[in-house]
């Protein structure tokens, strides 16, 4: 029997950083133009996808972007090879059948930070620092299946929260000091320190 309306959907894996980490990319949009993390399962909720994905046993962290998912595993016995051809069908079958990715009602409900978005009530050097995320790290920590987000300034120090990939990847530090401080420093003289929220 031939399905009609629903496009095929076609998945493929991508190696990230973190080795506990990997990247399923999909020939389709998720979550256009946004990203959404969910550390465990009780983050979950506004996410049917995040939900379903959390009953894997092996599945500690879900993270979606525009076309990509990033899955943190959380047996470090468990090898990603073992799994990936489980997930890969799982996520084609969920997305063929055009099952919700995201509730954007539910995500509504627990938006009390704005993220990188640059809001009225924000100063000038707050919108530099987001601008700067937005456009320069934003797209190579994608890349890599992770979002970085701005969480606060304060006295110099820049706090930003690691989600995806760059949570818990022993290279995000190297990352954060070397790159994105570095950088930070250069462009907006006001930073002194940037800094990983504790999780």
């Amino acid at each position: 029997m031939i399905k009609t309306g629903n496009p095929v959907i076609s998945i493929y894996t991508e190696m990230t950083p973190n080795p506990e980490t990997m990247k399923f990319v999909a020939n389709k949009l998720l979550y256009p133009g946004k990203s959404i993390d969910f550390p465990d399962e009780a983050s979950a909720k506004p996410s049917p996808l995040a939900q379903e994905l959390f009953s894997f046993p092996f599945i500690k962290a879900v993270f979606i972007a525009s076309n990509f998912i990033t899955l943190t595993k959380t047996a470090e016995t468990a090898d990603w090879q073992d799994m990936i051809p489980t997930v890969k069908q799982f996520l084609k079958e969920y997305l063929e059948e055009g099952k919700a990715v995201i509730n954007e009602e539910e995500v509504q409900k627990m938006k009390t930070e704005r993220g990188n978005e640059i809001s009225a009530d924000d100063d000038d050097v707050v919108k530099r620092i987001k601008e700067l995320l937005e456009n320069y790290v934003k797209p190579a920590v994608e890349m890599d299946g992770g979002a970085i987000q701005f969480k606060q300034f304060e006295n110099g120090t820049v706090t930003l929260m690691l989600q995806g990939s760059c949570s818990g990847c022993p290279s995000s530090m190297i990352t954060l000091k070397a790159g994105i401080e570095g950088m930070m420093k250069r462009m907006i003289p006001e930073v002194k320190e940037v800094v990983a929220e504790a999780e």
